[in-house]
């Protein structure tokens, strides 16, 4: 018999917020009911519109707050175009730290079953705005001239963006100024449905401890109207500007950059240094977003590894290789292997630039890569793991399990598979010692963690 629920779609309701969702919607329950809304907060007493009823949960729309959190941030509705991406805009900042942790914590128990694991308090920032240094908009058109910004929440309608809290002052200059220049020039942008136009995307990236900034223009036509005045106009304007670098992107996608990529003014990269390591950042490199939180993250990573000098280390989804080279200054030997070829071009470039001779990358799948290694008789003292959101390939955990490394060291930016990663290892003979939470992305619903592993 189908279970009769407490509520029907355009109820209205009054709720009290228990928890927040993963993805930043407050939680209140009705009956035992969970009825998620955007813009909610724990403690908060609110008026509620029900959009939509399944059988587990239902949707709400926060219509009026009666009673409001000590925690939340009103703003006003004239500044929020300039919080494109940030789920966590209406929380204060000490509030979005405690929600980070606790959603770190929850999932440890609740998906990992892992009740007496340390979880250290989340490192976050001291001044937790404007520390993106990468960003890539989209652009349109609105009463002849250009705009370019975010998406609205699931939508393709461009909200134009001045400003963004988040991204550095150099990043958001040098977005509005190639915005500015290419509707002066009457670049038209590209129109999706019927695929016309010009000018897809602008992205900038600025190397905050060098200095150093680039812009890439990214098109769906091989040509560029106006391209010298263009790029004249770019490099006058900018003066902290190294490259201009033109990617074309011709396929109907929703992916950003396409394949064909050309440098048409400047260098083919920038730089920049994470601690004293120097990396060379292309238009295309995996680079981490916020600087200062990485090198917070990465000296976790080193201390959690606790090298003396005579351990060799496997980096198991190594990019670029910017752990893989921070661990190196303090290892005997490093291997690094990354599926993406040109990331492993990257990794050897930076390897080079820092005079590393201890370090050896390899192009492939880790779980097909890491026995190989082992084969050969190069077994890890340390193995350090750094996946992406759907966190480890379960032939590279069992891997891990079979080599029985002395220490795990676990990057990850998803609590969920994080947990469910950390539980099949602990079945697999490993203790999970410590986590260290990390805010690398402030105002967003997103989490760093850092976690030590040792071999029961």
């Amino acid at each position: 018999m189908s279970r009769t629920l407490p509520v029907s779609k355009n109820d209205y309701i009054d709720v009290v917020f228990e928890d927040l969702t993963h993805d930043g919607a407050g939680v209140a329950k009705v009956d035992g009911y969970p009825l998620f809304t955007v813009g909610g907060l724990p403690g908060e007493t609110a008026k509620v519109k029900v959009i939509k009823t399944g059988k587990s949960y239902g949707v709400g729309r926060l219509i009026e707050i009666y009673e409001k959190s000590p925690y939340r941030v009103d703003i006003p509705i004239s500044e929020r175009h300039k919080y494109g991406g940030c789920q966590l805009e209406h929380i204060r900042y000490d509030g979005q730290l405690i929600y980070k942790e606790n959603q770190v914590r929850q999932a440890l128990t609740r998906i990992g079953k892992l009740e007496d694991v340390v979880v250290h308090p989340i490192l976050g920032m001291d001044h937790p705005w404007h520390y993106r240094n990468k960003a890539q908009v989209p652009v349109g058109e609105r009463d002849g001239q250009l705009i370019a910004g975010f998406f609205k929440p699931r939508s393709h309608e461009i909200v134009d963006t001045d400003e963004s809290v988040i991204q550095l002052p150099e990043v958001n200059e040098a977005i509005q100024t190639v915005k500015e220049i290419c509707s002066k020039l009457a670049i038209p942008a590209y129109q999706e449905e019927p695929h016309k136009g010009v000018l897809r995307h602008i992205m900038a990236r600025y190397g905050k401890q060098t200095g150093e900034l680039m812009v890439v223009i990214i098109t769906r036509t091989a040509d560029i109207p106006h391209k010298n005045k263009l790029v004249e106009e770019i490099s006058k304007r900018l003066p902290k500007l190294k490259s201009i670098v033109h990617n074309v992107n011709s396929k109907r996608t929703n992916v950003i950059l396409g394949e064909k990529t050309t440098v048409l003014w400047g260098s083919e990269v920038i730089y920049d240094y994470i601690g004293d390591v120097k990396f060379a950042i292309s238009a295309l490199s995996f680079y981490q977003v916020n600087p200062v939180q990485t090198k917070v993250l990465y000296d976790k990573a080193l201390e959690y590894a606790n090298l003396s000098g005579e351990e060799s280390v496997i980096d198991a989804y190594c990019g670029i290789g910017t752990i893989s080279l921070f661990l190196a200054q303090k290892a005997k030997k490093v291997f690094g292997v990354e599926v993406v070829p040109e990331a492993i071009e990257d990794a050897r470039r930076n390897a080079e630039l820092n005079g590393m001779t201890n370090v050896e990358f390899a192009a492939g799948e880790a779980e097909v890569v890491i026995p190989k290694w082992y084969k050969e008789g190069n077994a890890a003292d340390v193995l350090v793991v750094d996946p992406p959101r759907k966190g480890c390939d379960e032939a590279l955990l069992r891997t891990i399990i079979e080599m029985k490394p002395k220490k795990v060291v676990y990057v990850s930016c998803n609590p969920a598979t994080l947990a469910r990663d950390l539980r099949i290892l602990e079945d697999g003979g490993y203790k999970t010692v410590e986590v260290q939470p990390v805010d690398m992305f402030p105002h967003t619903t997103h989490v760093e963690c850092c976690v030590l592993l040792v071999k029961k």
